[in-house]
């Protein structure tokens, strides 16, 4: 999870207790407040035995016991329950990894490493084409690993991309993430503007993590993001030319098509084009960006 302003614009009202700078929680020690969602909050934490830095996840929900988690079937404790068993079914570099997920005095936390910023916070600064390539490459990394294991992650947006120092990308907050036996069928949940259509009527697949990926990597070359009904050219359109050739510009439209079955099978093809046109898809403008 990254440091506060990566947080800052996805913050809701909650009338949960929330913790205070300073305060324990078991071993960790809050730094501050980073971000409340629908279920629960986040904190920048120092992790007092281990000496370092993390990010906390706090369920609002509070009294809550490990039996009644492993008896949830429906509600927060049963979101956060999922979210726990899928990113643990993963184990990549370019996936957000959880460090711990137990109970401290009758709250259930999620424990991570800490970033320094979300891609949503480094899109609002200039973007060179070489950069957003690097992040893009990245991104589709940890998809890949992940529907290679049946794990559609339902939520590919920028705030849910976290950078790290020395370059790494890890793709987190696996809330919304299902399972694909071949047929899934999941709740309209998702974000809009990044969101797949089939997955705004509950049916999401791999090929929806494909067009959020598109979305986003388009929004970082082209500076704008496409809206429906995703026709070319999008918003940006001419900003994205002379940013990159043809090629890339061609995968990112193959990954935004409204008619699934247009778009790459899963982020697996997608980054094996996107390695290929990669190799010559910056134009000698925009090389040393």
């Amino acid at each position: 999870m990254a440091d506060a302003g990566a947080y800052d614009r996805a913050t809701m009202t909650s009338t949960a207790r929330r913790l205070r700078p300073r305060q324990y929680l078991g071993q960790y020690r809050i730094q501050r407040h980073l971000a409340t969602g629908g279920f629960a909050t986040v904190y920048a934490a120092t992790d007092t035995i281990a000496d370092r830095r993390v990010a906390l996840k706090v369920l609002h929900e509070e009294d809550v016991s490990v039996q009644n988690i492993n008896a949830a079937t429906e509600g927060p404790l049963a979101d956060i329950k999922r979210e726990v068993r899928m990113a643990v079914r993963l184990d990549h570099p370019n996936v957000l990894s959880i460090r711990n997920a137990t109970v401290i005095d009758g709250r259930f936390v999620i424990v991570t490493a800490l970033g320094t910023e979300s891609l949503d916070d480094r899109v609002g600064r200039r973007l060179g084409p070489r950069v957003a390539l690097e992040i893009g490459e990245q991104i589709l990394e940890g998809l890949a690993h992940a529907h290679e294991r049946k794990v559609v992650h339902c939520d590919v947006k920028p705030e849910n991309v976290l950078l790290f120092p020395e370059g790494r990308v890890r793709l987190g907050d696996f809330g919304l993430a299902r399972l694909d036996h071949g047929k899934l069928d999941a709740s309209g949940s998702g974000t809009i503007g990044y969101m797949a259509p089939e997955q705004a009527f509950g049916r999401p697949s791999v090929r929806s993590d494909v067009f959020s990926a598109g979305i986003v990597m388009y929004r970082m070359l082209a500076g704008a993001t496409p809206e429906w009904p995703f026709e070319w050219p999008f918003a940006g359109a001419p900003r994205i030319r002379t940013a990159v050739h043809r090629d890339m510009i061609e995968l990112l439209q193959r990954a935004i098509q409204v008619n699934e079955r247009k778009r790459f099978a899963s982020c697996i093809p997608m980054l094996s084009a996107f390695k290929k046109a990669r190799r010559h898809a910056l134009r000698s403008s925009s090389r040393g960006a």
